[in-house]
């Protein structure tokens, strides 16, 4: 079976050597064969969250503004793969993908479950993809990498993503030392499919 990727662009900037970056992921997905749907999000129109949790008590499973989101969320569930691509921004995600990752609650019910004696919300559907997120920084940053890394492992949990991996690029890096390791990455999650 053809693994299907979703990959998820909260690059705002132009910039010759993130942009490169960028277009080597997308073309490891095309040297795999692997059904790939990628997004620019700046070029999309998606709101943010309103906080009303419509999702859950109107329209359970669906967001309640009426935009792309709603087609990224279903690409998202039947996705065996997901690709976060951002500048680390205070530690965390580029506003274009915070947007994006706020208005995925859908994919939860307003249940809870124990996962490792905490209290998450149960999945509504099965398909739990595996999720990479990509973020570049301008120069090293060690708090901000601990940061970031920590709210990707907290993001997945709540997802229950089997395979879950942050990595960092700092720009002016060679960019093979970094595809060598996301291809790792990438074999490990081809593996489990």
């Amino acid at each position: 079976m053809k693994m299907k990727v979703l990959i998820l662009n909260g690059n705002k900037e132009k910039d010759p050597e993130i942009d490169e970056l960028y277009d080597s992921i997308v073309n490891e997905m095309s040297k795999r064969d692997w059904e790939t749907n990628a997004f620019i999000l700046k070029e999309i129109k998606i709101a943010p969250c309103q906080g009303c949790f419509g999702c859950w008590i109107q329209t359970p499973g669906e967001c309640i503004i009426k935009d792309y989101e709603a087609e990224i969320i279903k690409m998202m569930v039947q996705s065996d793969l997901i690709i976060h691509y951002t500048p680390i921004t205070f530690g965390g995600y580029s506003s274009e993908l915070k947007k994006v990752i706020d208005r995925s609650i859908p994919v939860l019910l307003p249940f809870f479950t124990k996962v490792k004696r905490e209290l998450h919300h149960k999945h509504r559907y099965e398909n739990l993809p595996s999720v990479i997120v990509v973020g570049i920084l301008s120069h090293p940053d060690e708090e901000k990498e601990k940061i970031f890394k920590t709210l990707v492992y907290r993001n997945s949990i709540n997802m229950a993503s089997p395979i879950h991996e942050a990595l960092i690029h700092v720009k002016g890096q060679n960019p093979s030392v970094f595809l060598d390791g996301f291809n790792k990455i990438l074999t490990n999650v081809e593996a489990i499919q």
